[in-house]
Order: structure tokens, then sequence, then C-alpha cells
């Protein structure tokens, strides 16, 4: 008996595609089906980063399609990393990182706060409120929830020399990172690396004076904040100084080399002679370059482009140090840090265009023998780096990550000193006031306001459940502490140490970043409210 022929389609290529049987029995969501679909897809990518929140919260091991590993427990690189499919976890994926955008801090809380604000309007949609009532609700308990942050918030004062709340604020934040055991470390750098680079009168910090940098090899514990630029870089000829004092830097753009015809060219050589010619006028080319460097007083190169073997030799000859191959951005921060300027040719290279370095050293690594180039002492001393050493480049990212949340803490702080406190203890302040102002409601946002109460407890309960505790009660008790001795300080004991008094440990957190996290949560929640249902554009063409 024959085989039954199996039919199928062909693109206009020849190509056979799948055409599934069950197409046209398909039926798309309309109406409140489509917000509880909606609902479900965010709850799921949260719940995914829930079990990573606080100090005792577990990291997430990401795995590329190149099958490359990275390990953290930032909340944006892990939103940012997943493939998601579904529109309203890709709007998560966008709400984190706005929260990483505006404060760099409260990445995952501000995902946990959305999910679980979802999770309490899907069942007041079950009990009929229509979704816009809800969300009228959500927004009348945010207003309250910041009013009552802003209310017990507590300033911390700190100058450049006196910096130690500001410490205990930025260990707060490493403490549930990879580079908690070596905080102190960590902490030190990020309020150096801000303070130095900070203006207190217009309160702002410019991030673009701060290289973060790293090299596999070292411990945790060997980073350090160099008071100046730090480049993955040797000299370009190993009998070149490892070592040069009172540098005065050119900085190019332009490369040494003969110049070239723009067209297309061709040279023939068809004697000895000819040659020699060449050679000669690519020789006194090289001589007249370096004659331009040497006579505008400088006695360091740094080049963006590479040269060759001859001009590499000439360089050394005439007793000058060059750097090649330096990137853009790289270029761009010596500029700044010594205060020269990037010259593009060498005709217009003169000493008012140098940049100054005191001290220029090439430091090597180890037993592998690997070079940086460090510019220290530098004219600009607003630009400095951060160089973190790990035992690999997993622990290296994962530091520079740890290191950006803490100098994004200490920024805040810079913008506005005000502090609430950690370990729930703001979210548990905030719930209680909504809680007793949803009493005084009348109308039917009184049920979307307790439900926003009940949301905002999500994040102590999260912490409370990584951390092995009863989350329940722990949550009860701490709800019972701060209701009876109206106080906002007392929130979960997370490491365990005997004492809810977030003041008394040390648990501080930036009032902008809680209520960054408590406004964009709403306006997400809001958002997702209001979708109904999802045309694609190919829908739109067939109509």
């Amino acid at each position: 008996m024959a085989e039954p022929q199996v039919a199928y389609a062909q693109d206009e290529y020849g190509q056979p595609f799948i055409v599934v049987r069950e197409q046209g029995k398909k039926t798309r969501a309309h109406g409140i089906e489509a917000i509880k679909n909606h609902i479900q897809a965010a709850r799921t990518v949260s719940n995914i980063v829930r079990t990573s929140l606080g100090p005792r919260g577990l990291d997430k091991i990401l795995i590329s399609p190149d099958g490359d590993i990275m390990v953290t427990n930032d909340g944006a690189t892990i939103m940012s990393n997943m493939e998601l499919e579904h529109q309203i976890a890709k709007l998560l994926v966008e709400l984190s990182r706005s929260q990483d955008d505006e404060i760099g801090d409260g990445t995952t809380g501000v995902v946990v706060l959305a999910g679980a604000l979802l999770e309490q309007s899907e069942s007041l949609i079950d009990r009929g409120i229509h979704p816009m009532r809800i969300a009228d609700g959500f927004e009348r308990a945010c207003d309250i929830a910041v009013a009552a942050l802003e209310e017990h918030a507590d300033k911390i004062e700190f100058t450049p020399e006196h910096t130690d709340e500001l410490l205990k604020v930025a260990k707060t934040s490493l403490g549930s990172k990879i580079v908690s055991k070596a905080s102190d470390k960590f902490a030190r750098i990020a309020i150096d690396s801000v303070l130095s680079v900070a203006d207190f009168e217009r309160k702002d910090v410019d991030f673009e004076l701060i290289k973060v940098d790293g090299k596999p090899g070292g411990a945790l514990e060997d980073s350090q904040l160099v008071h100046g630029v730090v480049i993955d870089k040797n000299m370009s000829h190993p009998q070149m100084p490892r070592e040069i004092r009172d540098a005065r830097i050119a900085i190019l753009t332009c490369p040494f080399e003969p110049p070239r015809p723009k067209t297309k060219h061709k040279l023939d050589i068809t004697s000895v002679e000819e040659y020699r010619r060449l050679e000669e006028y690519e020789r006194k080319t090289f001589e007249d370059m370096i004659m331009h460097v040497k006579n505008s007083g400088a006695n360091l190169v740094v080049c963006q482009w590479g040269f060759d073997d001859e001009a590499n030799h000439l360089l050394l000859k005439h007793g000058l140090p060059a750097v090649r191959w330096v990137g853009g951005p790289e270029l761009e921060l010596i500029a700044i840090a010594t205060n020269g300027r990037i010259v593009p040719r060498f005709e217009d290279l003169s000493a008012d265009k140098l940049g100054h370095a005191g001290l220029v050293r090439e430091v090597a690594f180890d037993t592998t023998r690997d070079r940086m180039l460090f510019f220290e002492e530098c004219s600009n001393t607003r630009a400095v780096t951060a160089f973190l050493r790990g035992s690999n480049k997993m622990i290296v990212d994962e530091a520079k990550r740890a290191l950006h949340d803490a100098m994004c803490v200490v920024r805040s702080l810079v913008i506005d000193n005000r502090v609430v406190y950690g370990g729930g203890a703001a979210e548990i302040c905030a719930s209680l006031a909504v809680t007793h102002a949803a009493d005084t409601v009348a109308s039917l946002e009184q049920y979307a306001m307790r439900a926003f109460a009940a949301a905002l407890d999500a994040t102590p309960l999260a912490l409370a459940e990584n951390s092995g505790l009863a989350p329940i009660e722990s949550l009860a008790e701490v709800k019972s502490r701060q209701a009876t001795e109206k106080s906002a300080v007392f929130g979960i004991d997370c490491m365990a140490v005997g004492n809810n008094n977030m003041k008394e440990c040390h648990v501080f957190d930036p009032l902008v970043s809680k209520r960054q996290q408590l406004l964009l949560a709403t306006q997400l929640v809001r958002a997702v409210l209001k979708i109904d249902d999802v045309i694609e554009q190919h829908a739109l063409d067939d109509i």
C-alpha cells in the first residue's frame, strides 16, 4: 500500500513552511481576559527576580547564546539579559531600566513591587471593580505613601572630610552583592570617586569623569581608586622607560606614517635606487613627525593609531616614549584628566596643547606579566579611575556592577541627603499610612488603596522569606512595633543580629530611590490595566 502524500505550502523562494491546523480556531483575548493575561505574564517575570531581593537573596546565572556565563543579582542586568517575547514582560524590563538610568539602585525592588501591585489588582478585578478605578486608587495611595516616606525621612550630614554616614549607606547597597565581604573597601572607593567629581553647588555628579576598569587575577581587596586614568596598554617598545616623571603628553589622532593619496594609486619600483629613495622619503617623513613632537616639548606620545617598526625604532632612538592603539574614549579621558588637547595633525601640535601628569608608570601584574599604564598626579584632579581586581572575569564584571550601584547611591545623597530605613522598614511605614488613609475614603478607591498597602508588604515578606525567617510572623511583629512606637525605623532582621532597629544596624536607603520605585511601579501598573488588547502590525495590514 502506497504511503499518503503530504501536501505543503511554499513561499516565494520555494522554501516549505508549516500550516498549523488549529490556526483558524485560535482566538484573541479582549477586555478583562486580556488584562488578566498581561498580569500573569508580569507576575511570572517578577517572581524570577523576587528571590534575588535583600542581603540573603540568591544570584542568577545567565548563559548567553554563545555560552558566556554571567552570575549576578542586579535586577536591571537580569532583566535586560532575559529573552522575553511577551509585550508586558518587556515593559517590566523597561521599568527596571528606567529605575537604573534615573537612580541606579533599587532595580530588583521596583520589579517586585510592580508584580505585587498587579497581583493585587487581579483579585480586585475578580471582585468586579473596573481597572480604571483600581488605577485611580493606586495613584491616590502612591501619593499618600510618598508623603509618609518624606515625613519619616532623616537627613544625614556629610562633608568631603567627614563621610562616616555616607559609608553606612554605601555599605547597605553592597550588602546583597558578591563583593559584600569587601564592602568597606568598595564603599570607600565609591564615596571617594563620587566626591572627587561632585559639584556641590549644583548638586550634580558627572559620571563621565569616573572610569571603572578591572583586571582578573587578584583579590577583591586589591581594588584601588586611582586619581587619574588607567588604560590597558603598554609602551610600544620594550626598551622604552617604564616610568616617566613630569610627563608632558602629546595626544594624537594622526598616524605615524607617510601621507597617502586619497584615490587609488600604484607605485612601481624598478630599481634599487628608487627603493632607496622611497626608504629615504619614509624615514625623513617619520623624522619630521618626531621633530614636530619634540619641538612642542612633549616627552610622551599617546596615539590613537598604530605605527610600524621603523617609526617605533625612530621614536626610541630620539628618546620619545610612545603608546599606540589607544581607543577614542580612553583618549578623551586622558585629555580630560591631563587638561590636554587632542591634536589631529602634527603641524597643529604646540606646547599649550600638551597634557600634564606628574607620573606615568607601567605596572605589571602577577606571573602573566600583563601590563597597564597609570596616569597619576594629573592636572585635573577630578578625573579618577576605580581599578578593580577579582579572581576571574565574572567576579570583576559583578564587582563593576556592584560599585556602580554604590556610586549611584552616593550620587543620590549628594542630590538629596534624606534617607529612609531599609530592611522593608520604609515599605511597612508606607503600608501603615495607606491603610490608615483608606479607612477615611468613602468611595470605591478604598479597596484599591488597601490592595496597594498589601502590595507594599510584598517587599518585607520577600526579605524575610529569602533570609530563612517566617515571613508572616516577622512582618506582623515589625508592623506591630512600628504602629505602637510610631517609628519607621523597624524592619526585617535579615542578617539575624537580634535587632530590628534599622537605624542602629546602619541599614539606610536614599529617599529618592524609594520614592522613584513607588512612582514608576504605579505608573506601569496603570499602563497595564489600560491595555485590553494587543494588535500586531501585520494584523493591521490584514484588515
